[in-house]
């Protein structure tokens, strides 16, 4: 986070309070503009002098970092700070978008030097002096600093602050590198040191050099001397060295690739870390070079490496299906391979193919191969699926697919890119869209919008160009049940054998909470996608059960269902509404009541809600939530139900109560109609505004009324509620609470649930809720609510079904 044009003062009492929470920022050091020390403590005392462990200058904006270090030296050295404190272990300057620490050690012999003038003004850049310091502090800032910028270095300001601001410490502990943070680190290097690298890039990876590959050159290394020799690029101090040749019009001349900086943003990124990583960490870091990549290129390139659990899961999975046998059986191509890595554990060489779209992962393959891998050099080879055409296949894989009983034994094992572009407006890469290619332009009549989807792509081409092959293939689960994907389904008719799913976000730059499969196909059977059932393993590769995917094809959706129901703005009935958008548990945090007054992106759809509608809004608010969104039902879909539940009037109002203690009610826009308790039953100090919901519980409220919700008539259509023991109890435990926030002081008499958990666990500092309070009766009393509440979730979750609102 960068902090805006903000005063000096205020900048200074953010950054001690974001990144020096711990430490004692109040301290005044002579001149000096901003000092950290270790915090005493009613267990610690500081008794005496404490040394500091930052000076620094501040300026708002932007500034000069080098003029900053250099005013903040003269400001030390004319008051001669150091002799009346103990100097800091570093000195550093920050602005609105950075902050620079250098060691003390590197610095202080500027405060000897001989014949100084240290009374000039510090702040006066134009004299001899300042300029004299400048010369030498550019050297020893480009040498020593340890520049971050908050936007994009927040996470390492913090760890370097935790491992360095240590009182008694004396050596800089620079940021280690492991496989846990390699990728991240490379992405700032692309960002602080690639532009400084005298070459041209488009040429460069003509000739199949990546930036990926000077990283590993740096990363690599010990004193800017690369230490690994298999690498395609070779750091030598000050220059880069090429194995490769490129032609006279690239920038390796001699295989040589110098800096145009003199290696300044070079050395200043290195000074942050320590480098070489563990040994144990090299061939790993090597091998994952497919992920050294602009993001864009990766995911337009489909090089989401496959964890080895699932890879030989997979395996498993194909031997189960085509017998143990099968490697000597069937043909084997990864179009999609990557670095390979999907065809690590197969046995028989001479069966199996790999192509992929960049020539320097069939390098990495390649180097594999030299390394043990059990592959075959001539048959790796370089091939866009999407776009190139059979006939550049290998001849030998030609035979093949043009063999009509050979195809019968081929298997596509694949795990494509994942990449979708999105809706109307294509994601490009470059100056063109991801998901344009030759297939596309093929198939795109049939498609519609899932063209979008790159590894639909690939299957499509797979089923018409390579028809009665096997496929055994990693996605996700659109194609089963999403809704963009019915086209797709209406020609895609194979059997499937034998699936599984894993959680996405155990897969390499994949995130989010939702389901990968993996899928074997046989094309040489059609039959239509209507349902494939699945076993599920979790993260750790356990098997915890059995699930059913649906196509959901010509079904009718529960939004559908309840659009009829809404209410208008005409009438003086509103007590609440909801945002209703999509049909699926993606959706689930969307879902929440709210009073009508309250202003929310209205580009979700919005259900308004009032005394004719309030009990099918709670059914629908009830079927949606009552069922936790979990990575492996997020591609379920809420339907339209059967008649069964008009006549579950128990289910009815159970869905009425899990709603009352649910929803996101607040009373500061306008009157709340959802308490549920009448000012006797939970000793109110005054009367409420509304007894709307209690009088509707009852059965005391003509539902049928198009006049105001507090007119008085005599006609009554509704009967009282009855509701089930599990509901009674949440009426029960919701009374108890309401009775002990009712007993505090300076309540408010109209409270919402949500109000009382406010006025109990009030609000941290950026304004979210607390998880707890201080007050153990309530955290007792809350507890046993939402246990009640869990209890009636089960209740109500096995009716979801029953009815029709989701299937099994």
């Amino acid at each position: 986070m960068s902090y805006g044009n903000i005063l000096e003062e205020e900048l200074k009492n953010k950054i001690a309070k974001d990144y020096f929470g711990i430490f004692d920022g109040t301290k005044i050091i002579g001149n000096v503009d901003f000092c950290i020390t270790a915090k005493a403590t009613e267990h610690a005392p500081l008794l005496f002098e404490t040394q500091s462990l930052l000076w620094a200058e501040a300026k708002k904006g932007n500034s000069d970092i080098y003029k900053s270090i250099v005013q903040l030296i003269l400001t030390i050295g004319k008051a001669r700070t150091f002799d009346k404190f103990l100097p800091p272990a570093f000195l550093g300057a920050f602005d609105a978008e950075k902050i620079a620490f250098i060691p003390y050690n590197t610095i202080q012999d500027l405060f000897y030097i001989n014949d100084f003038n240290w009374s000039v003004t510090p702040s006066n850049h134009e004299t001899k002096e300042f300029l004299m310091v400048l010369e030498k502090v550019k050297i020893i800032v480009d040498n020593y600093s340890l520049l971050f910028y908050f936007d994009k270095d927040d996470t390492e300001i913090h760890q370097f602050i935790k491992e360095n601001f240590i009182v008694g410490k004396s050596e800089t502990s620079k940021i280690r590198i492991d496989k846990n943070n390699f990728i991240s680190i490379y992405n700032k290097w692309f960002t602080a040191v690639k532009p400084t690298i005298s070459i041209d890039w488009e040429i460069a990876k003509k000739f199949n050099i990546l930036d990926c590959d000077f990283y590993l050159a740096d990363l690599l290394s010990i004193e800017n001397e690369s230490i690994k020799g298999k690498l395609n690029v070779l750091l030598q101090k000050d220059y880069y060295k090429s194995n490769k040749k490129i032609n006279e019009y690239g920038q390796f001349t001699s295989s040589e690739t110098r800096f145009n900086d003199n290696q300044k943003a070079h050395q200043q990124f290195w000074n942050k870390y320590d480098r070489p990583p563990n040994e144990i960490y090299w061939d790993y870091m090597v091998l994952r070079r497919d992920l050294l990549v602009p993001q864009d290129i990766r995911e337009e390139t489909g090089s989401f490496f496959t964890p080895q659990i699932w890879v030989e899961k997979s395996q498993e999975y194909l031997a189960d299906v085509l017998g143990e046998d099968w490697q000597d059986e069937f043909y084997i191509w990864d179009c999609a391979a990557g670095t390979g890595n999907l065809l690590a554990g197969l046995t028989n060489k001479y069966n199996i193919f790999a192509s992929t779209l960049l020539h320097q992962d069939v390098d990495v393959i390649k180097d594999r191969i030299q390394n043990g891998a059990n592959l075959l050099e001539k048959n790796v080879f370089q091939f866009d699926f999407l776009n190139d055409e059979f006939t550049n296949l290998p001849q030998s894989l030609q035979d093949i697919i043009n063999n009509p009983e050979k195809s019968k034994k081929l298997v596509i094992y694949i795990n494509p890119p994942f990449i979708e572009a999105p809706k109307r407006q294509f994601a490009s890469i470059g100056n063109r869209a991801v998901e344009q290619s030759k297939i596309n332009d093929k198939y795109s009549n049939i498609l519609g919008q899932g063209t979008r989807e790159l590894f639909v792509q690939f299957l499509t081409r797979i089923y018409f160009e390579i028809p009665n092959c096997k496929i055994g293939q990693f996605s996700t689960l659109k194609t089963i049940s999403g809704q963009h994907f019915i086209n797709f389904r209406k020609f895609f008719m194979a059997k499937n054998l034998k699936s599984f799913i894993c959680p996405a976000n155990t897969f390499d730059n994949v995130y989010g909470n939702f389901p990968i499969g993996f899928m074997i196909w046989d094309t040489e059977k059609p039959e239509k996608i209507n349902k494939i059932k699945v076993t599920v393993f979790d993260k750790h590769n356990s098997n915890i059960g059995k699930k059913n995917y649906y196509s959901y094809d010509n079904s009718q959706y529960i939004n559908d269902w309840i659009k009829p129901f809404r209410g208008d703005l005409k009438t003086n009935q509103l007590i609440g509404k909801f945002p209703f958008m999509g049909n699926d548990f993606q959706q689930q945090n969307i879902i929440q009541i709210n009073h009508h007054k309250m202003i929310y992106n209205k580009a979700a759809g919005q259900f308004l809600i009032n005394q004719k509608n309030v009990l099918m809004a709670c059914i629908y608010f009830a079927v949606r939530k009552c069922i936790k969104a979990t990575w492996i039902n997020d591609r379920d879909q809420f339907l339209t139900p059967n008649e069964k539940w008009e006549k579950d009037t128990i289910f009815q109002s159970d869905c009425l109560v899990y709603t009352l203690f649910t929803n996101n009610i607040q009373s500061k826009f306008g009157t709340n109609h959802w308490i549920p308790f009448t000012e006797k039953e939970i000793n109110a100090q005054e009367k409420m505004e509304s007894n709307f919901m209690s009088l509707y519980v009852s059965g005391k409220v003509n539902t049928e009324t198009t006049e105001d919700l507090f007119s008085k008539s005599e006609k009554i259509t509704q009967k009282s509620l009855e509701f089930s023991a599990e509901a009674k109890a949440v009426f029960n435990t919701g009374k108890v609470l309401y009775k002990y926030y009712h007993k505090q002081k300076n309540i408010n008499v109209n409270a919402s649930l949500y109000d009382i958990k406010v006025h109990f666990q009030g609000r941290n500092e950026i304004g979210r809720m607390n998880n707890k309070s201080d007050d153990g009766t309530y955290n007792k009393l809350i507890k046993d609510l939402r246990d009640s509440l869990e209890i009636l979730e089960i209740k109500l979750q096995p009716k979801v079904y029953e009815f029709g609102f989701l299937k099994e």
